[in-house]
């Protein structure tokens, strides 16, 4: 196990890490007062929840398993990046998961979505819906959802069909919490130099939304030190489902930090503080740099929470990881 750092200031107030092997972390706050969080698990075989007052307790409550994988066929392998979603009175968990009935592999990755109608998520009553159909049918995942203006849209990470090792961003409308309807729009591609290292990627989407502008954070290249995220911004009365609304950071906004020891930053979700006064960044990294064999291997991706700050013209302001 690792030691927890003492780094309790005004930017971190929170222990580092919050969370010990958790990759592509999610934390929402609900209406109940609670904070709820998943992760990808190092195991890549279920999908668990944890339930606290504080965001600090994250860490020390025990978590509950709310789903297994499948022991053959379609979602039996690599359950990656859940999300929870509260939409319309009810509990909506966003994943990706591999194998297929046809190649029984784990590599066939696709997007999923499960349901609860409990009052809490914490109830073993979650149903499959299903596969989260695109327009074509390809290496997807890191599905997230949000709602603007009455109109709730999924964005996430897939292949495209001319160059299939490159992971794209797409946006498109709902029809239900795990329908699309409408053409996907592609919403960005890897372009620059520091998307590009190791793998061609643009993946793990997180929303918000302030200052009247709609902001997309990203994870790109691969996810070894080089690992790290960009940002797309829209003007909130813009046609989101047009790309020209949309405008990339030219550079990475939050990377690996060579001070503070933290590597491959990235895979993020924004929360909120328990006193609602500041945004938190949520996000994962390692504690050192070099990783013996694939990066995806390496269990010690850790949770980690930080105050996003804000510049004075409304944008913000990642900071360093740490």
């Amino acid at each position: 196990m690792m030691l927890t750092k003492d780094r309790s200031n005004i930017n971190r107030p929170y222990p580092d890490p919050l969370v010990e092997q958790r990759a592509d972390p999610w934390i929402y706050k609900h209406t109940d007062g609670y904070y709820y969080f998943t992760a990808t698990v190092p195991a890549y075989d279920c999908i668990e929840l944890r339930r606290a007052e504080t965001i600090r307790e994250l860490g020390t409550v025990e978590p509950v398993v709310i789903w297994r994988k499948h022991g053959k066929g379609r979602m039996s392998g690599h359950i990656w990046a859940p999300e929870i979603h509260y939409i319309d009175g009810k509990w909506y968990i966003y994943f990706a998961a591999g194998g297929s009935e046809e190649y029984e592999t784990d590599w066939e990755i696709r997007m999923y979505v499960l349901e609860n109608e409990a009052e809490s998520p914490l109830e073993a009553s979650w149903v499959e819906r299903g596969q989260i159909r695109t327009d074509w049918d390809s290496f997807s995942l890191d599905a997230t959802t949000f709602e603007h203006r009455g109109v709730r849209y999924l964005v996430w990470a897939q292949y495209d069909q001319e160059t299939p090792a490159s992971s794209n961003l797409y946006i498109a409308e709902m029809s239900d919490p795990w329908t699309i309807r409408g053409k996907q729009v592609l919403l960005a591609k890897p372009e620059y130099a520091w998307e590009i290292i190791g793998h061609r990627v643009n993946e793990g989407p997180a929303v918000l939304k302030k200052n009247g502008k709609i902001y997309i954070s990203y994870s790109a290249s691969a996810t070894d030190h080089n690992y790290c995220m960009g940002l797309l911004s829209a003007s909130d009365t813009s046609d989101l489902l047009d790309p020209r609304s949309w405008t990339k950071s030219p550079e990475p906004v939050f990377r690996s930090n060579e001070e503070t020891g933290e590597y491959g930053p990235g895979h993020n979700s924004f929360t909120v503080s328990e006193d609602g006064s500041a945004d938190i960044l949520v996000y994962h990294s390692r504690s050192y740099k070099e990783i013996e064999g694939e990066p995806l291997n390496d269990p010690n991706r850790h949770t980690r929470a930080q105050v996003l700050n804000w510049n004075e013209d409304g944008t913000p302001n990642f900071g360093v990881p740490g």
